[in-house]
């Protein structure tokens, strides 16, 4: 950053086999529902964000319809390609969309699919029997927010070809060459619009790897082939990523932990289907204290959960507990396993496909299918029963992990209890370390969550005692990727945490209850203060995931160097920022550079110019994308769980990015 005169706040953005359908799939099958007006105008409301999730979002579009062919039992290979211009191409070797006319239409079902909003094959016209995009407006959204978009349809030795442009038709339909007889498929290629996307319209690899990984592990035997085109000194030569999984979510599962130590080797697999809902459910337990359960509907994540989901938990929390009891394992005098306690150390997919999955709001994140729950509940509960009894060492290790867990959580019930009777008695409930402000409304509030006593002394001195408030913490709290609740629960720092946030955790969270809308993270610019702030991010996360999913938690960013010249001072966040700055005022051997090692170094008027002034400070917003859910559970497990080997493969295989490591 220049010279220190800017006066807004910057915050950034941190981060069964299913038959092919008998029905005809031509022309006719393509339905129109209403036009295409207004998503030039609204993106949000059909992508969600304009930002780089939207962005990406574009992509999976696209390929959720190919991932349908598949679904249909008409495809076998996807491959994307970022292109070098940014743009990308989808080919896929499904059945082509077809290029008919439409009768209600008048137009070619091809353009008729990109041009016109909500017209689409999968509104119980015939051409397919399951799908994620259900709403018909994929293709069409992608194209109205491109720059341009081509489509290439292979269907009876013919290749056919239309472009549009921001939505636009270019030219009508047309054969632009021929092909081989039996080859069929389409390809898409597009441009994100950088009228629509002002923040970025450049893809990031990883960020489609974690998505199309995750596709090709919901649909057994799917190949999709990811590759990077974009050449440069960074990336010398093009990057391929092939996912290809015949064990579908069986491997999913043994890839989530491989980070962790499985109770058993075995991955447990059950599938079935029942009132028209395919059901797969794919599991295993590992040493770890904490639930990593994904579902899906039609390939589509549901972070929300919903009716299959409540159906897979009441099947396993019913099984359990009779397995114990009939096994003496629960004594009569003995209260149930919870769900919760035959959950702990818990990998599960959950993926359900359904012909008219009734999703709750837009955003698709909750399934309100009653049959679904009953289909779940039913091929669990009859295929856990039986591999329980034909198991019996497994089953009892599960078991005796999940007692483990009930008597720990009411330890944990306990100390809870009691802090809860003395807040009741003493009428003192926030901890004494906590320097709380004055204004009492939770929307002016902030809370800086701060590594150090010495720190904590300049940033109570250096606040706004109106709306900042200051928790110190006593050295590193306690990894929670690595205790138990009734261990987290005694933990001094994390006591004081839960109370000062006022929300509770876990099943008592309750996020109406917060006292801060901004919790601020802040610690040295350091390799110590970069583990300290993963350990309160692995916590929150854990515990408290709304208050990230809500937008409540940020990272601080305190400067790194101070230049003094000619009693002008500047601040610099980064090298780069320093060498910009020298650039512009000049190396002379007269100014004056201090390095910041921790934010002690620093007194309570500097602390409040560049780190805690609203007006000048630069904040990360702590955000998190739903759509990777799965990677971010196995990146924190990576980074904080027990096995080096997976942690050692991460650090080699990022640490080409880290420029400067300052240990």
């Amino acid at each position: 950053m220049s010279e220190l005169n800017n006066n807004t706040e910057e915050i950034i953005e941190y981060t069964l086999d299913i038959s092919p359908v008998e029905a005809d799939y031509g022309a006719d099958q393509i339905q129109i529902l209403e036009g295409l007006e207004a998503v030039r105008k609204r993106p949000g409301m059909y992508i969600g964000t304009t930002s780089s999730r939207g962005l990406h979002h574009l992509v999976y579009e696209i390929v959720d319809n190919s991932v349908d062919e598949a679904l249909a039992g008409y495809c076998d290979t996807i491959n994307v390609t970022i292109n070098p211009d940014n743009s990308i191409t989808v080919v896929d070797n499904g059945r082509g969309i077809p290029v008919g006319i439409n009768s209600k239409a008048g137009l070619p079902a091809v353009e008729v699919v990109f041009t016109i909003l909500h017209a689409g094959g999968k509104f119980g016209g015939g051409g397919y029997k399951v799908s994620g995009g259900l709403h018909g407006v994929g293709a069409s959204v992608v194209n109205a927010l491109s720059e341009w978009l081509e489509v290439y349809i292979y269907q009876g030795g013919k290749i056919y070809n239309q472009k549009y442009e921001r939505g636009h038709v270019c030219y009508p339909l047309k054969v632009v060459g021929e092909c081989e007889e039996e080859k069929t498929g389409t390809k898409v290629i597009f441009k994100p619009d950088a009228q629509i996307f002002t923040e970025t319209t450049v893809y990031e690899f990883d960020v489609l790897k974690q998505r199309l990984r995750e596709m090709a592990f919901l649909t057994k035997g799917l190949k999709i082939i990811l590759r990077d085109e974009r050449i440069s000194e960074e990336m010398p030569e093009a990057k391929e990523r092939i996912f290809h999984y015949e064990g579908g979510i069986k491997e999913f599962v043994t890839y989530l932990n491989r980070s962790k130590t499985p109770l058993y080797n075995d991955v447990l697999y059950f599938e079935g289907k029942r009132n028209n809902v395919y059901v797969e459910v794919s599991m295993q337990h590992n040493d770890s204290f904490n639930e990593s359960t994904f579902s899906f509907v039609n390939n589509i994540n549901t972070p929300e959960g919903g009716t299959h989901l409540v159906g897979f938990r009441n099947a396993i929390t019913k099984t359990f507990n009779d397995y114990a009891r009939s096994s003496k394992m629960l004594k009569d005098s003995d209260s149930n396993l919870t769900g919760e306690d035959i959950r702990e150390g818990l990998t599960a997919i959950v993926s359900v496909k359904i012909e008219d999955p009734q999703f709750e709001g837009q955003t698709k994140q909750k399934l309100g299918n009653s049959e679904a729950r009953s289909a779940v509940d039913g091929i669990v509960s009859e295929q856990l029963t039986y591999f329980l009894e034909q198991n019996p060492v497994i089953a009892k290790s599960i078991c005796e992990k999940s007692i483990l867990a009930q008597r720990a959580r009411d330890a944990a019930r306990k100390a809870r209890d009691l802090t809860r009777r003395k807040t009741a008695l003493e009428g003192a409930a926030l901890p004494g370390k906590l320097a709380d402000c004055s204004d009492k409304d939770p929307k002016n509030c902030e809370l800086y969550i701060v590594e150090g006593d010495s720190a904590g002394g300049s940033a109570k001195t250096a606040r706004s005692r109106a709306t900042q408030a200051i928790l110190p913490l006593r050295g590193k709290i306690l990894n929670v990727e690595k205790a138990r609740l009734d261990k987290i629960y005694a933990n001094a720092e994390i006591k004081a945490m839960i109370t000062a946030f006022g929300t509770g955790i876990h099943d008592d969270f309750d996020i109406s209850k917060l006292r801060y809308h901004k919790i601020i993270l802040m610690t040295d610019a350091d390799v110590d203060g970069a583990h300290i702030a993963t350990l309160l991010l692995t916590f929150i996360y854990r515990f408290m995931p709304e208050l990230i999913k809500q937008g409540h938690v940020y990272l601080a960013m305190p400067p790194l160097y101070k230049l003094e010249k000619n009693k002008k001072v500047w601040y610099a966040y980064s090298d780069e920022e320093l060498d910009s700055i020298l650039r512009e005022v000049g190396r002379d051997q007269n100014n004056k550079i201090q390095r910041y090692k921790g934010l002690g170094e620093m007194d309570a008027e500097q602390l409040w110019e560049t780190t805690m002034d609203p007006e000048k400070r630069i904040l990360k917003k702590v955000v998190m994308n739903e759509e990777a859910e799965s990677e971010i559970d196995l990146t924190f497990t990576t980074l904080m769980g027990d096995k080096v080997e997976p942690r050692r493969e991460f650090i080699e295989e990022n640490a080409k990015f880290v420029k400067n490591l300052d240990i």
